[in-house]
């Protein structure tokens, strides 16, 4: 929300980068009543408002900060689309107005759902932390905006990439991976051994974690695990990293990457050490699987990702994010779901801010570093050095994304749990209101001192990526809370699934195509004066077809 300044003075970079969070000024007491409210102004939440708009309620689009459109109009725009003709709906509306689906400006992107939420008629509420949710009789009755204003609705739809709505309604969450046992699945817990197997691992190459190589006594070095991870299958509670996705050129009116406040490059040691370790690693500054090869980060024209072993993700850095806990250590048996605010919302976007900035100037630093550290070989930085930030995005946050990368937060627990079984088309929901089909993909969640053939290194672990057969449904009963819980509720983005599975399901796509279901699902229950549970699935179904949905493969 609004801008930091987080650079020195004297470099070329703006004056300022972005927040995540700074306190909002109270305003008088008011009190704005809708039939639907939808909190997170995600590519979900805005897909639910235009939806139950178009279905003649009165919406408001809640947003947390000063923009709409979540990581898509944050710098996502090489977009993980999966199965391209899974996708329908509105979803597929917004694409087809874009002119595009992948490698877009975020600029027009948030053009485009304004002019979307606009169109239907949407109520479109900016800077408006939540701060509190009333909960009577399993409905929520308002929630309290830390403005001052409290918004009274029918229906509510949290769509934010943490779950911070149903959080503050007392509605049952997970954070982090379940043990192997829980669900019985192959790519839960910690070290599974079916994908991503020696990808981004530091080529394989037995780098000392040691500040001084060898000596365990001289400490280690910095972005390394002081923890040791669990055995292979435990859980823990840990969340796969977090980054920003940098827009890069290669123009001659680039801005050359800045030097951030604070900046300490022996926070990229263990980086620099891999750099020249090995002089047959050949650096491809992309994705790569060769043995011998490495990132050690994404330059490209636009959307410009995390792609390597020490890389653009801040592993281990966002452990608190999610609710603002974190407990290491690792577990055999999966914990009872958590229900509540551990701490006061304004406490957690503080801690948040912190985090964000901690992200930033990781990663601002990172560039930096590769663009100058002598360390860096110079062929490598000259490649580095021919890149940079894109000055026709992101004007007012110093040309850096205002929105972080929040790969995953608080996951609803309710009576249905979407898992690998479901994503391998080995269990199907009966109930769909939508396709999923990218692979099940999880980031790093630990950088940790390993052995290995005697001797004591480093290795990132919790990443993998397998393929999924075919598009597969999402049970509409993992977007709606237990009934016993909340009866006003749908859950289109931090739904009902395990981590494994949620790897895959996390797409923006997806996310549309759920918030779609979710307003026309808050409509139907509005006009049937039941509860979200009980609609007739039949007749959901019936809307969602009309509405261009794609429900089965």
């Amino acid at each position: 929300m609004g801008t930091c300044p987080a650079t020195e003075p004297d470099t070329v970079f703006a004056e300022s980068l972005p927040c995540y969070y700074t306190p909002i000024e109270r305003k008088e007491t008011q009190n704005l009543t809708f039939d639907v409210v939808v909190y997170g102004s995600t590519p979900g939440g805005i897909t639910a408002a235009v939806q139950a708009a178009r279905m003649d309620k009165n919406v408001a689009l809640i947003s947390f900060g000063p923009h709409v459109g979540g990581l898509t109009t944050g710098g996502l725009t090489a977009t993980d689309i999966g199965t391209n003709t899974s996708v329908g709906g509105l979803a597929r509306e917004f694409y087809n107005r874009l002119g595009k689906i992948s490698n877009f400006s975020s600029y027009e992107a948030e053009t485009e759902f304004l002019e979307m939420l606009n169109d239907a008629g949407v109520t479109v509420l900016l800077d408006r932390p939540l701060e509190s949710a009333e909960l009577r009789e399993k409905r929520i009755q308002s929630i309290s905006l830390m403005t001052g204003e409290t918004i009274v609705a029918k229906m509510f739809v949290d769509a934010t990439y943490e779950g911070d709505l149903y959080a503050a309604a007392d509605v049952s969450y997970q954070v982090g991976r379940e043990p192997r046992s829980a669900f019985n699945e192959s790519l839960a817990g910690q070290w599974q051994a079916e994908s991503w197997k020696g990808v981004y691992q530091f080529c394989d190459l037995p780098i000392s974690p040691f500040i001084k190589p060898g000596d365990p006594n001289a400490g280690l070095l910095r972005e390394i695990a002081i923890k040791p991870a669990g055995d292979p299958g435990q859980g823990d509670y840990k969340v796969q990293a977090y980054n920003f996705r940098m827009i890069l050129t290669n123009s001659d009116n680039k801005i050359p990457f800045p030097k951030p406040k604070g900046y300490d490059p022996d926070r990229y040691a263990l980086l620099a050490r891999f750099l020249d370790f090995d002089a047959d690693i050949q650096w491809r500054l992309n994705y790569t699987t060769t043995p011998m090869t490495d990132g050690p980060v994404q330059m490209r024209r636009g959307d410009s990702n995390n792609a390597g072993s020490f890389s653009s993700d801040y592993v281990g850095g966002n452990y608190k994010w999610p609710d603002g806990t974190y407990t290491p250590g690792s577990f055999d048996e999966l914990p009872e779901p958590r229900r509540g605010l551990p701490m006061p919302m304004a406490e957690l976007y503080e801690l948040r801010e912190k985090i964000f900035q901690d992200h930033i100037n990781y990663q601002v630093g990172l560039m930096y570093f590769l663009a100058n550290d002598p360390r860096v070989p110079k062929p490598l930085q000259q490649r580095v050095n021919s890149f940079g930030l894109d000055p026709s995005e992101f004007k007012n946050t110093g040309h850096w994304p205002h929105e972080l990368y929040v790969r995953e937060g608080r996951r609803m627990v309710s009576d249905y749990i979407m898992d690998q079984a479901n994503c391998e088309g080995k269990r199907i929901a009966e109930d769909s209101v939508g396709l999923a089909s990218y692979a099940m993909d999880s980031h790093f969640c630990q950088r940790v001192v390993v052995v290995r053939d005697g001797k004591t290194t480093v290795r990132n672990e919790g990443g993998f990526g397998k393929w999924c057969p075919r598009p597969y449904p999402v049970a509409y009963r993992s977007i709606v809370p237990s009934k016993r819980e909340c009866e006003n509720l749908l859950v289109p983005v931090t739904l009902s699934s395990t981590h494994a599975a949620y790897g895959s399901i996390r797409m923006e796509p997806v996310f549309m195509i759920l918030g779609q279901s979710a307003g026309a699902a808050a409509s139907i229950a509005i006009d049937s004066a039941v509860a979200v549970q009980d609609i007739p699935y039949n007749k959901l179904r019936e809307r969602l077809l009309a509405s261009g949905q794609k429900l089965q493969n």
